[in-house]
């Protein structure tokens, strides 16, 4: 990080449409920069103030910031709230016939959701929950599609004080499996499937896998009937139907202390066991509040709609419960943006009267590929603001995004943070600060960001280094689930002075724009979506025809990075068919153990890998070979410098 260059240079300045600004929550440049005076006078103080206007307590926090076990750091100690009350309750009377989720299945049928619907069916599945024995702080997994019922059983679980921990449904029972027992869940909610892209999604079968390997926490299994097949397994198996038939639609909500966790989620590290970042209740709901309303602008009459599935963090904040906590109508979407054609999303969009829309660079990047004239089909005016998520987007297609999609009137809000953050820390305030393609402008009032080298010294503007958020904010991860040396090692190193390491190498102009420019360690990211280097090549190796795996990332026009592994193989390198044939084994076997995301696109076969005397894999070399380029710089290291040519093909 200490000698990181940027190599990107884009000059485009792109103000605050002025019609936006004069009806926006922050308005302005001098509103947005009253803001961060207001955080530095008085930073406990300025969190106190959003703590109280963006959230109802049931009891009143007195303690605002305890930062005596840093960096345990908590908010809002002796505070007393409910994550439910606050996306639902808070808003009946007066919007109980209004609509907070209007839901798009795959095959293009709609449903509309009322926030007192909402409630009803949220109080009969906390209910129904209660009934199987499960309590506050006891864990339940959920595994379920992109439909309302998948929200709906995270408030339940948050009414009665559950812990819950989505999984994504595109991630395979050994995944699923290895979730189940690290929270030592209770129960799993799925459903009998669900369809994608026209094509069945079979979640119950990957239930009784994962369970069939041994779950021995998993006392039942609550099955949502989607497709209407499930096949229930006697003594486990619960019909979400039949649990919640008899059930009331008044359930009293567990008033829990501000640090209860709402919620894990598993994100991947660079090591091979995935991490359960945990997340409290008060300071979490905070900023997804918080960041709804000054970053997307949300008003009681916009109709919003982000993409993102609830098994990230970017479903949790900007699906359940950050929207619903301000009260606004919202979109759920099924399925994926290129079925039963290229033109869904705009389609939707058009359908719904979607004025705020928020989507990730991956999806952007392939629907520009399909050209100008297949958004034009569809009337775009509704929109009145767009959003990207989940890594930088290049410039061009930020300019497309804008010029295309927003017809050069709706303001870019591309948002940078992370599972760990769990909210925006760096992202442009629409009706104040002007945009450039490419950067996430600068950190919203409250987030103290720098880039450091790694010693913690700030470096200059234009120069790389480690993306650092120097104090304690309400939403930030609380710890790694049982293990808080994890915790402390990634995110706190000793030499960083107590900053929050992100992982991410950033850039600041001259202007304090941040620029983000990749991780710093092996993460991948593969269509928004975080994997782990070692999580991939631990599946590879399980193979039983193989001894050793790397996995490096290079360059995707369309996914960003996609994957490349080097494998080793038991006994002689396969060549010609018998190399084609070990591919496609290999790419089904790591569907089969982690999920089809992480299915290599690359696979090189050679006698060993490049690495040090000490035998260290060096991937620095490589994600060099993986993009056809012979390595350049000091390899005096390298105990077999012959394999690079062979990786190579040469």
């Amino acid at each position: 990080m200490n000698n990181l260059e940027s190599i990107l240079t884009e000059n485009r300045v792109f103000q605050p449409n002025p019609e936006f600004a004069a009806h926006a929550r922050i308005g302005s440049l001098d509103a947005y920069n009253a803001l961060v005076a207001e955080a530095q006078n008085d930073y406990e103080g300025f969190w106190a103030r959003q703590a109280r206007e963006f959230l109802t307590w049931d009891t009143p926090f007195t303690t605002i910031l305890d930062d005596s076990n840093a960096p345990h750091y908590r908010w809002f100690t002796d505070g007393k709230l409910n994550a439910s009350v606050n996306c639902i309750d808070r808003h009946l009377p007066a919007k109980a016939q209004k609509v907070a989720i209007i839901a798009e299945a795959d095959d293009g049928s709609v449903r509309e959701i009322t926030y007192q619907q909402l409630h009803d069916e949220v109080a009969k599945l906390a209910n129904g929950i209660k009934s199987l024995g499960v309590t506050k702080g006891d864990r339940v997994i959920i595994y379920m599609p992109m439909i309302p019922e998948a929200s709906i059983a995270m408030l339940a679980c948050a009414r009665i004080g559950a812990i819950h921990s989505v999984v994504f449904g595109g991630f395979s029972a050994e995944a699923l499996r290895d979730r189940i027992n690290d929270t030592g869940a209770r129960l799993v909610i799925t459903a009998d499937g669900g369809m994608r892209g026209g094509r069945t999604v079979p979640l119950k079968s990957a239930v009784d896998k994962a369970l069939e390997a041994g779950c021995a926490s998993v006392e039942k299994v609550v099955v949502f009937e989607r497709l209407g097949n499930a096949a229930l397994n006697a003594g486990t198996d619960v019909a979400w139907s039949a649990l919640i038939a008899d059930k009331s639609t008044t359930c009293d909500p567990e008033m829990v202390e501000a640090e209860h966790p709402l919620f894990l989620l598993y994100t991947s590290g660079s090591t091979g066991k995935p991490k359960g970042v945990q997340h409290a209740t008060g300071g979490f709901l905070v900023n997804a509040a918080l960041t709804n309303a000054w970053v997307f602008d949300l008003n009681d009459d916009d109709v919003y709609w982000c993409t993102a599935d609830v098994g990230w963090i970017t479903g949790h904040s900007y699906v359940t419960y950050g929207p619903l906590a301000l009260g606004v109508t919202q979109v759920m979407f099924e399925g994926i943006p290129s079925y039963p054609d290229g033109g869904r999303f705009w389609q939707m969009i058009e359908r719904h009267k979607v004025s705020v829309f928020y989507t990730a660079p991956t999806a952007i990047r392939a629907l520009m590929k399909l050209g100008d004239d297949v958004p034009a089909k569809s009337d775009l005016s509704s929109l009145r603001l767009l959003g990207t998520v989940g890594e930088p987007i290049n410039p061009e297609a930020w300019m497309w995004y804008h010029r295309v999609i927003g017809s050069e009137r709706c303001p870019i809000a591309d948002t940078w943070w992370q599972t760990e953050t769990g909210a925006h820390m760096i992202a442009p305030l629409p009706g104040a600060i002007a945009t450039k393609p490419g950067s996430c402008t600068r950190p919203l009032p409250g987030i103290i960001a720098d880039i450091v080298d790694d010693e913690g010294n700030p470096v200059g503007h234009n120069q790389g280094g480690n993306l650092v958020i120097k104090k304690p904010w309400p939403s930030m991860i609380r710890t790694i689930w049982g293990d808080d040396a994890r915790f402390q090692r990634s995110y706190f190193p000793e030499k960083l002075k107590g900053y929050y390491l992100a992982g991410d190498s950033a850039r600041r102009d001259d202007d304090g724009y941040f620029w983000i420019m990749g991780r710093i360690d092996d993460v991948l990211n593969v269509s928004g979506h975080r994997l782990g280097t070692m999580e991939i090549e631990s599946a590879l190796v399980a193979h039983p025809l193989v001894a050793e795996a790397a996995v490096v990332g290079k360059p995707h026009d369309i996914k960003g990075e996609s994957i490349v592994a080097f494998v080793v193989c038991k006994g002689d390198r396969p060549e010609g068919d018998a190399a084609d044939a070990m591919v496609k084994t290999l790419r089904d076997w790591v569907a089969e153990q982690i999920g089809p995301i992480a299915k290599p696109d690359d696979i090189r076969f050679g006698d060993n890998l490049p690495k040090t005397r000490s035998g260290k894999i060096m991937r620095r070399l490589l994600r060099g070979i993986a993009i056809g380029e012979l390595p350049q710089g000091d390899v005096s290291t390298l105990e077999n410098p012959a394999i690079l040519e062979q990786l190579l093909g040469k």
